[in-house]
Parts: structure tokens; sequence; C-alpha cells
């Protein structure tokens, strides 16, 4: 990554804190630059749109969702792998992003989340004029 950065947020910031308490998934993200911004994947599945919670407070940025896996009325698992029906994964935004332009969009349990970079850290063309 260049100068624009994505962090995961430190275990000990309150919301690291929280999401400790509360157990939860931490879901497997890509994140990809361009020069206009950056794109994260997320892998959500179970979750559904209704059930998924995407926000940004401050330089913070949280994905949240809840699992909401079908399973027939009479049946029970013998065996189940994953133990949390919650994910969360937090994530501290660079200045150079503008975080009041986040678009999203879920498609087959992939979250797509799309942050571009800032007006003031956006490449530009400079006229050189002949002299």
């Amino acid at each position: 990554m260049s100068n624009t950065e994505v962090k995961q947020v430190n275990e000990q910031t309150p919301a690291a804190r929280e999401a400790r308490d509360e157990r939860a998934l931490l879901p497997p993200v890509d994140v990809v630059e361009d020069p206009t911004g950056i794109t994260l994947y997320a892998d959500l599945p179970g979750v559904s749109r209704d059930r998924l919670n995407l926000r940004v407070e401050g330089d913070t940025l949280t994905i949240e969702g809840d699992l909401a896996l079908a399973v027939p009325q009479d049946m029970r698992a013998s065996h189940a792998e994953v133990q949390h029906n919650r994910y969360r994964r937090s994530f501290t935004l660079s200045k150079e992003l503008d975080a009041g332009k986040v678009g999203a969009e879920l498609s087959q349990g992939v979250l797509r989340v799309r942050i571009p970079k800032a007006e003031h850290a956006q490449p530009r063309r400079i006229e050189v004029k002949a002299a």
C-alpha cells in the first residue's frame, strides 16, 4: 500500500475492547488500493443486508454482521466449527480517505466497501505553460 493506509484497530482501543467482550468472528478482508481510493472486500457468509451494520465513527470503520443460517426445525448440530453468530472487524482510516463518501454493496456473502481518496490526496495533472 502506498501513502493511503487502512489499519486494523489496535487491541487497546475502546472499540477493540468492546469487540473482545462480545465474542465475534473476524472476517477475512482484502484491501485493494487504486489512484482514486481503496476497496475492501470482506467475506461475510450467512449475513443478509438487513443483518449488516457498517458505520464510520471519527476515523474508524466498523463492519458488523449477524449470521442467520437456516437450520431445519427438528435438526440439531452434533458438531459446529463456527461457535459465534456474529462478525466484527474495525479499521482505522487514513486522513487521505474521504470517510463521508463511503459506499457499500453486499452480494453472495461478500461485502464490497469503496472509500474514495479525499480531493487533496487525489493525483492531479499540473499544466506547464511556455515562457
